[in-house]
């Protein structure tokens, strides 16, 4: 198995012999929701939304046991059926000898290109498949068959996409009898099926979606078609051996022709070709889903030739490299061209969600909470221009109490009540707002975001989760309300406030913030009662001091009083000299939650900025210096945190005897929230090197093996060791170590964090992923959960702002790299192209004298060769650049 090699500088890359590999799949998408995976020999499926899938839906294990996918045949003279993609019977049965075809694959940003040769039957096809970003919801796939041989090559071409038409939901809820709705009808170009109605979990419903499949051949239409599954395949047949290609059984059928209530296929059969030595013919194929009938047969055949097909994936493709905006020039070429690919990667979870592609075989294509708020940190790296309203529309999903709404429309700022009555709460939740908001303040200066108003989710929920609101319906709506049922609005500030003060109330026996549901780690989810968080007690210390300094921004652009909803005086009450007093606090959470049920008054108090802003730092000192006194384990010479308390009321990690037990999430966190000295941080880094660190699986383990089903904790521990939460190496919780010790000054310790996931995806032959970075990588090395991670907005975000050192400080630009000495290419330079306050900026770092992080600083700053005072550049002399030209800034680095 050899690896993949890059071919320019945009991640485009090729792969010989891809179908050898297992699992292999491409997104393709646009931005009006057309969504497909697509493997090495076409398998995948195709859809707009969990109940319109034009293709039968996929899981990862249907890529190698599926026959029912896109396919092209070309029947020689002699009946023998040769298919483009290496799926007739006899070309699998040849996939492990001597007559394997040759193959070869190019992808790039939402495109793949194949080439497959038979010498044997001397042909070779060219297949270039991709979704225009031009919006069409529409599939495109170019056939171009050539002959190779010496020798005249006469064949039928027959196109053969199965359609599915219905919800994802049908695969085994009524796959027969949805089939029954179907009607099927033949077009001058193609298949049309628009099912009568559907029927799933949302009930009886008119259907107004067509699916179709059309194809053309140099303006030519298909001669004939066969429209149905049982009579493309014949009796006894199968998709890989179809008994109309070798008989003629009589089910070919022509332009006109109607069935009703089968399974249907878009079987397009073309005109007999001869073609000479070195002659081609060419096929355009199109997927297509529309609510309009006709539209959708006069949209396709616009796009049915040859010049419409290339100028259209030429466009996509220049979309799609300009839309990334953030480009890398260090010594390693592939790092660069590796890092285009992760960059892309959060665009991708805008379209797709957490869902449809093989291994997110679950949800219905939305985010949850903390994916809305990371994609953001990814926008903002990107293009902070629309992010603003996309924020505060954000903060619509926050509870009065704290908590937030868990399922998320469609819309910006869509949030929905639960109808199934579960109730869940991450403890985490609250947190993200504000790293998010902050880093938004920070990019761009805007601190008076905080001042706009925003209403509260309300649904059955309250009292964080233990209680139902008897007097809420759905006629109340999903807005908090006033009294006078008027909608309720307070600051974003305000709601920040509400969901840290409440979780700093909300603790357990050991005083650290409750596990309630789980945190970031999802699979620490059976420990509700007893269970407690420390890691994110420590992160959320540090966002007190976060929000105090704020604060303290509002007050210097004059904002001198902060006005807040009534109830928060309860919050505001704590006997700071008494945060030990766990009574306490539960009586405050409760009083305030308890009295805020249903509606609340509509009235402000003032509060000076100063004195909120003490408060919040009080907290804020006080959280952190209590982490640090209560929850360090020391080790024979180094130690590491505890991060967690299980539902028996036990500290989870430590060592028993030879047993250690160390989770990577408590590290990051004390680390990232200034919770670990700078000498508990190099104990840390020794003993998460000790017992987390695997080179062989991509570097660092989310923990070591408990060798324990922890009833008391979490699924997790149910997983086999080295798969998923337990024991994976995570890439989200690993970049978040590396953006961590970056944060902190631990440059050389952050990068190889990078390097090694950055290594483990690189080397094709363990990881066997395309480039990217994946959710996790097995037990065995393999990269899973492939593309839709939110581990890319982060390692982005890390890149930029840490190794780089390119971020926002209250709008103005700061250069502050970390870079090592052998990223800086053989003349001392490396480099990154990005936006700031919408323009184009390239800042370029000399290092002449090859000097490591810590042995150089910031010598000399000069943009657009006039030279600057420090290495911050204010905001006002970004703004009065050009906005239609890249900017350069140079900065030369020494000791």
């Amino acid at each position: 198995m050899k690896n993949y090699k890059y071919t320019d500088n945009n991640g485009t890359f090729k792969l010989e012999n891809p179908e050898l590999t297992s699992y292999l799949y491409l997104p393709l998408a646009n931005e009006e929701g057309m969504m497909s995976s697509i493997t090495p020999d076409l398998n995948g499926d195709c859809k707009i939304n969990h109940n319109a899938f034009l293709l039968e839906p996929v899981s990862s294990e249907n890529l190698h046991n599926n026959k029912s996918s896109r396919n092209f045949w070309c029947v020689l003279e002699d009946k023998t059926p040769w298919s483009a993609l290496g799926k007739s019977a006899k070309q699998q049965s040849e996939l492990f000898t001597n007559e394997k075809e040759e193959t070869s694959l190019e992808a790039g940003i939402l495109y793949q290109q194949l080439q497959r040769k038979s010498k044997t039957v001397g042909l070779q096809a060219n297949i270039s498949s991709f979704i225009p970003c031009t919006g069409e919801k529409i599939e495109l796939t170019k056939f171009e068959i050539k002959n190779i041989s010496k020798k005249e090559i006469s064949f039928s071409p027959v196109a053969a996409i199965p359609i599915y038409g219905r919800s994802a939901n049908n695969i085994r809820d009524h796959r027969h009898v949805t089939s029954l709705l179907h009607r099927i009808s033949v077009v001058e170009n193609g298949v049309i099926v628009r099912p009568t109605m559907s029927f799933d979990e949302r009930g009886h419903q008119a259907n107004d979606i067509s699916y179709g499949v059309f194809g053309a051949c140099d303006g030519e239409n298909p001669i004939s078609f066969y429209p149905t599954v049982e009579g493309f395949i014949g009796e006894g047949g199968s998709l890989e051996n179809p008994k109309s290609l070798i008989e003629d059984i009589g089910s070919a059928k022509e332009k006109g022709y109607s069935i009703n209530g089968y399974e249907a296929i878009g079987a397009l059969r073309f005109e007999k070709v001869s073609l000479q030595p070195g002659d081609k013919k060419v096929y355009i194929i199109a997927l297509a889903i529309s609510e309009e009938e006709l539209e959708l047969n006069d949209k396709v055949s616009t796009l049915l030739s040859q010049e419409q097909f290339n100028n259209k994936l030429e466009e996509t493709k220049k979309y799609w490299n300009e839309k990334i905006n953030i480009r890398l020039n260090t010594s390693d070429t592939e790092f660069n061209n590796w890092m285009h690919w992760v960059n892309f990667q959060p665009m991708l979870r805008r379209i797709f969600g957490c869902s449809f592609l093989p291994h997110h075989d679950y949800g219905k294509g939305g985010r949850g909470w903390r994916d809305l708020w990371q994609d953001c940190l990814a926008l903002l790296c990107m293009d902070p221009g629309d992010v603003r309203q996309m924020l505060i529309d954000n903060f619509a999903g926050v509870r009065f109490d704290g908590t937030n709404a868990t399922i998320i429309g469609s819309k910006q700022g869509e949030f929905i009540a639960d109808r199934n009555d579960i109730t869940r709460v991450w403890m985490d939740h609250g947190a993200w707002p504000l790293i998010t908001t902050n880093f938004y303040i920070q990019q761009t200066g805007d601190v008076e975001i905080l001042v706009d108003g925003q209403s509260y989710f309300k649904d059955l929920q309250v009292v964080r989760g233990e209680q139902k609101d008897s007097k809420w319906s759905n006629e109340y709506g999903n807005k908090l309300k006033t009294m006078n049922e008027s909608v309720y609005k307070g600051s974003i500030l305000e709601h920040m406030l509400i969901q840290h003060l409440t979780v700093f109330l909300d603790v357990g026996e050991h005083n650290k913030m409750r596990l309630r549901g789980a945190d970031w780690n999802d699979a620490l989810d059976m420990a509700e009662e007893r269970g407690e968080s420390v890691a994110f007690t420590a992160l959320y210390g540090s966002n007190f001091i976060t929000l105090s300094n704020l604060v303290n921004e509002l007050s210097n652009k004059g904002i001198d009083y902060i006005y807040l909803a009534k109830e928060l005086k309860d919050l505001l009450e704590i006997d700071l000299d008494d945060c030990d007093n766990i009574k306490q606090k539960h009586n405050l959470l409760y009083k305030f939650c308890e009295n805020n049920q249903h509606t609340v008054s509509g009235e402000k108090v003032k509060i000076s900025s100063k004195e909120l802003s003490d408060y919040l730092t009080q907290i804020g000192k006080w959280i952190i210096e209590d982490v640090r006194n209560t929850e360090w384990i020391n080790d024979k010479e180094n130690g590491w945190f505890n991060g967690y308390y299980d539902n028996s009321g036990n500290r989870v990690e430590g060592r028993q005897g030879d047993l250690v037990r160390m989770m990577l999430t408590s590290q990051v966190f004390t680390i990232m929230s200034d919770v670990a000295t700078e000498e508990q941080i190099q104990d840390i880094v020794k003993s998460v090197d000790s017992n987390l660190y695997d080179p062989e699986v991509g570097g660092y383990r989310l923990n070591t093996d408990f060798k324990e089903v922890k009833m008391d904790l979490g699924r997790m521990f149910g997983f086999a060791y080295g798969h998923k939460e337990n024991g994976a190496v995570f890439a989200h919780m690993a970049v978040m170590y590396a953006n961590a010790l970056y944060s902190r000054g631990y440059a050389k310790e952050g990068l190889k964090v990078i390097d090694s996931i950055y290594k483990q995806c690189q080397n094709f032959e363990k990881s066997k992923i395309y480039p990217g970075i994946p959710e996790y990588f097995d037990a065995n090395g393999r990269g899973m959960y492939h593309f839709l991670t939110g581990s890319a907005s982060w390692l982005m975000l890390t890149v930029l702002t840490e190794m780089f050192g390119v971020k926002g400080k209250m709008g103005d630009l700061m250069l502050e790299p970390r870079l090592q000495k052998h990223q800086f290419n053989e003349n001392g330079e490396a480099s990154i192209d990005l936006t700031f306050a919408n323009r184009k900026l390239k800042v370029v770092y000399l290092n002449p004298d090859l000097l490591d992080y810590g042995e150089y600083k910031v010598k000399k700053v000069k943009l657009n060769n006039i030279e600057k005072e420090s290495n911050t550049i204010i905001r006002d002399e970004i703004l009065d650049l050009d906005q239609t030209k890249q900017h350069e800034i140079i900065v030369r680095l020494g000791r």
